[in-house]
């Protein structure tokens, strides 16, 4: 008996409603832009930095501002990575929940594949990272740059190269990068905070539930009144992340833990036909276009400038280890623990692809989560010190592996979805 005819065999994404192809394919149409800027600011970086006007592009980076007894005078730079990103995890952590309470990630049956295809593509890259520079402890630190995976470059790959690729790959993309977030947001709140101020973090806490606490007894209000989350909940949320900030603890995660507490649903005594979509999208909808079109490519400015040292620079870069371990963990390690993680859970849970998929799509699918790039970066910042040879060669190796990604990916899934279009002319 063939496996598809056993009685309750489960499917990978078995049949995608046409309202969640719809949001994919929304999601999709967003990100294409703010992908393209994203790559466009960071080519920008890389030219002014390796231009004969570097200086300026460094001095404007390493400017420092800010109030200095709350800690916070900080470079140019850094206020770019850990504030206006903490904007970017903010819709991540929208994202997260909403696929938690109402989406794809709701059902374990559903949710299982696509977990563990993150897990095998932050396992796999860190340990292929871990073998290369094993015999340097430093660059040991940098093990989970290689791991993440950039939900915006990557959606923006496939929303230009994949129209026609199924629902259900596409799906299977966002669900997996999603959980990659998950991931790396626990990995920078583990292993990189070296000592935690017990103070400000229980009052970032209290202030986060604060916010929790007024964004749920007043959904309605800032549903229908989109000026008084900027008054409101803003205020609170800078506060929250000025305290997580000075805990000790990375303060984008200040960004995460207040888009969890945005309720995705209505209040049962508010659902009906006309109630519209619940909180959660709706900040996703508004803040969006603050984050993929200003906050993530302004990071990427002021952290993608390397001084390469022109080509017999990039060239010598690639003795180290460290570059190396980050191209090969990326463009190699990513698609092989996605791969090879699907390939196990589908067979030890019993559960078939999507008819309309191929091993082909999810190899694609594997090579395009290499595309590292904005979490990288910033883990790269985590993991050396900023000036150092090991700091600037990551972010070479990162940039590098990305485009390689992105290039194989394109070739790949053009390729698949050549034929599927040409399938859909046939039966048309």
């Amino acid at each position: 008996m063939s496996r598809s005819r056993i009685p309750g065999l489960n499917r990978l994404f078995p049949s995608a409603s046409s309202a969640e192809s719809l949001r994919i394919g929304e999601i999709l149409r967003k990100e294409t832009v703010g992908g393209f800027l994203l790559v466009a600011l960071a080519v920008v970086a890389l030219v002014w930095a390796n231009s004969p006007w570097a200086e300026t592009y460094f001095a404007i980076r390493d400017f420092e501002l800010g109030y200095e007894p709350w800690h916070l005078r900080l470079s140019v730079g850094a206020w770019a990575a850990d504030g206006l990103l903490a904007i970017f995890f903010f819709l991540v952590g929208l994202e997260l929940k909403r696929e938690f309470v109402s989406g794809d990630l709701r059902q374990f049956s559903t949710a299982i594949v696509p977990i563990v295809a993150a897990v095998g593509g932050v396992a796999v890259p860190a340990i292929i990272y871990l073998a290369v520079v094993a015999r340097s402890a430093e660059a040991s630190r940098g093990w989970a740059i290689p791991t993440a995976t950039d939900i915006a470059f990557a959606v923006a790959v496939l929303a230009v190269i994949g129209s026609h690729l199924p629902s259900a790959l596409r799906i299977f993309l966002l669900t997996l990068a999603v959980v990659d977030d998950l991931i790396a947001i626990g990995i920078i709140a583990l292993f990189y905070t070296e000592t935690v101020e017990v103070v400000p973090l229980l009052l970032a806490l209290v202030v986060i539930a604060v916010y929790g606490a007024i964004a749920q007894l007043y959904r309605r209000f800032f549903h229908l009144r989109p000026t008084a989350a900027w008054l409101i909940l803003l205020p609170i949320g800078v506060v929250a992340w000025a305290l997580l900030h000075a805990s000790g603890i990375h303060a984008t995660i200040a960004g995460v833990l207040l888009g969890f507490t945005i309720p995705v649903l209505h209040r049962k005594s508010d659902r009906g036909a006309d109630a519209g979509p619940g909180l959660a999208e709706v900040f996703e909808h508004r803040f969006r276009p603050l984050s993929a079109g200003f906050a993530v490519p302004v990071f990427a400015f002021f952290s993608a400038g390397v001084a390469i040292g022109g080509a017999d620079g990039f060239v010598s870069a690639f003795s180290d280890p460290i570059v190396v371990g980050i191209v090969l963990a990326l463009v190699l390690g990513k698609p092989l623990g996605i791969t090879a993680a699907t390939w196990a859970i589908t067979r030890i849970r019993r559960i078939d692809l999507d008819p309309a998929l191929r091993w082909a799509d999810i190899i694609g699918v594997g090579i395009l989560a290499g595309i590292g790039f904005t979490v990288s970066l910033l883990v790269a910042e985590l993991s050396f010190a900023p000036g150092t040879e090991a700091h600037d060669h990551a972010k070479v190796a990162i940039l590098t592996a990305s485009v390689l990604a992105a290039a194989a990916a394109s070739v790949i899934l053009g390729v698949r979805n050549r034929r599927y279009r040409a399938a859909e002319s046939r039966r048309a």
